[in-house]
């Protein structure tokens, strides 16, 4: 059974849609505070993180920012605030998909299951290679290990997914909305700026200097390269 955290101090608005997604057939577990919220992260594996902003004892974009440092769950955040800066802001903490404040219940159920469907798609296509190389990045495609240079890299689910896509066209411009479709799936309803978020954090794992990446380049209008 899948199962949803909901992370939402509003408690008529906690229970509405925790009672909504219970007859959807999920498993549902609440928090009413930041504190908790994250320990319910942590304590056990969720297939989907619904999480407010607006938070007491620690506001949703750290705990955000804290799932993502050990976990890839496809994260929906409740906001009151729908500018482009807020919504930048929530993607690039680390949220998969956000949805302002108020909103229609079906929007919200439909926004769930495009990222359930999503999520369950995104492994890269099988390969005849068990592993990816280059002379200085290798990506074991068994184990889903990742080596710079012969050293460890820690990637999240989704950075593992998206080097190999750039790898396996390696010298190859991909757009991002392709990127999106193949990474995301075709049901994602969020920013495509989210891939912009995941390139630079990438970056900063893999390249030396991220702000003049050797590895993954971008191509003004097109999308991004892989060379290596």
């Amino acid at each position: 059974m899948t199962s949803i955290l909901i992370v939402e101090d509003d408690a008529t608005v906690r229970e509405m849609l925790a009672l909504n997604l219970k007859a959807e057939g999920h498993e549902v577990v609440t928090a009413a505070d930041g504190e908790a919220g994250l320990a319910a992260a942590r304590e056990s594996p969720h297939h989907l993180i619904v999480l407010d902003v607006m938070l007491p004892k620690l506001d949703g974009l750290s705990i955000c920012r804290l799932i993502r440092k050990d976990s890839n769950v496809p994260i929906l955040i409740l906001t009151a605030r729908g500018t482009e800066v807020d919504k930048i802001v929530g993607l690039e903490s680390g949220a998969d998909d956000y949805i302002v404040k108020p909103f229609s219940l079906g929007e919200f159920l439909a926004r769930v299951r495009a990222l359930l469907r999503r999520s369950a798609s995104t492994a890269p296509a099988p390969s005849r290679k068990d592993r990816l190389e280059t002379k200085e990045i290798t990506l074991d495609l068994i184990s889903r290990r990742a080596y710079l240079r012969g050293e460890e890299v820690k990637l999240t689910h989704r950075e593992f997914n998206l080097l190999a896509e750039l790898m396996q066209n390696n010298g190859a411009v991909i757009s991002r909305d392709l990127l999106l479709e193949k990474i995301w799936g075709m049901e994602y309803v969020g920013d495509s700026r989210t891939v912009d978020v995941h390139i630079r954090w990438l970056r900063e794992k893999l390249e030396d200097d991220p702000a003049n990446p050797q590895f993954i380049q971008t191509v003004r209008g097109a999308g991004y390269r892989f060379e290596g």
